[in-house]
């Protein structure tokens, strides 16, 4: 194929990508009207999904799941009633511990997050953000914002032979990494994490234990989560005045770690299961 044939074929797909996303954008805002956005947020979360699995990422098996399972299920039951569509819980397998969650109620949870975390209450306040990031649907709002750049990384993608779907994934997928979140949507989703981790019966100080470890952690261990949001001591301070204003909710949790049940993980596991 000769420079010219690829240069139209690039501008055809680029256009086609853009027109699509055009139509998305145009959808939405009909679905948002009917009341149907959480549609639209299941098909995203499922490209999100779909590409996570075409490049290997999703943990299918491991013993972690047995540390993660349980967690995963009791904040399920108390965020539920929040959201339309049925949160799940993967393993996935990168190098800096994190977790995100996707629309559609996708969480991902990365496998050497386990590892960093020092308790069960730190994993659970962890994983009771992210979910309440898709409560508000925080990234549906940061993606509507983040189109136009996606459309240009769909046009450069297609260069690469990916069809529109794959594109998509890869996309959206990028954009989960990049994100960053407002302060107030940050804060809102740290107060509301908190009142899922209580209705979990977990302790909510684990968040607050979370950002404190922050400071004397290496930089590059540090979860995603902490590191693009540095603002951690106002996280602090917003959490700790939550708690005072809601006695009936908090009183009952203590705020020493020592009495955290520490998170007993397996050792060497991240590459072993990893498929």
């Amino acid at each position: 194929m000769n420079i010219f044939e690829l240069r139209r074929k690039a501008l055809l797909y680029a256009t086609i990508a853009l027109v699509c996303l055009a139509t998305v954008g145009s959808a939405r805002s009909s679905l948002t009207a009917q009341g149907g956005n959480q549609d639209e947020e299941l098909q995203m979360g499922q490209m999100v999904f779909d590409e996570l699995k075409a490049k290997g990422g999703i943990v299918e098996s491991s013993p972690l799941y047995d540390q993660l399972r349980p967690i995963a299920d009791a904040i399920t039951r108390a965020a539920q009633p929040r959201y339309n569509h049925p949160f799940k819980s993967y393993l996935v397998h990168e190098p800096q511990p994190n977790a995100f969650a996707a629309p559609g109620g996708n969480v991902y949870v990365v496998d050497s997050l386990l590892y960093f975390v020092k308790n069960n209450d730190e994993l659970v306040g962890t994983l009771c953000h992210e979910v309440s990031h898709t409560i508000h649907h925080d990234t549906m709002t940061l993606m509507e914002k983040q189109e136009r750049i996606a459309a240009r990384e769909i046009g450069a993608a297609v260069l690469l032979g990916a069809d529109l779907h794959q594109m998509l994934g890869i996309a959206l997928l990028g954009k989960l990494h990049s994100l960053s979140y407002s302060r107030e949507d940050e804060s809102r989703a740290d107060l509301t994490g908190s009142d899922v981790c209580a209705s979990a019966g977990y302790n909510p100080w684990g968040l607050v234990w979370l950002f404190q470890d922050f400071q004397n952690a290496n930089t590059g261990d540090v979860p995603q989560l902490l590191s693009d949001h540095p603002n951690n001591q106002n996280r602090v301070n917003a959490l700790e005045r939550h708690f005072r204003e809601n006695p009936a909710v908090f009183a009952k949790f203590s705020s020493d770690p020592k009495s955290a049940k520490p998170l007993s993980v397996p050792k060497n596991t991240a590459e072993v299961f990893l498929h």
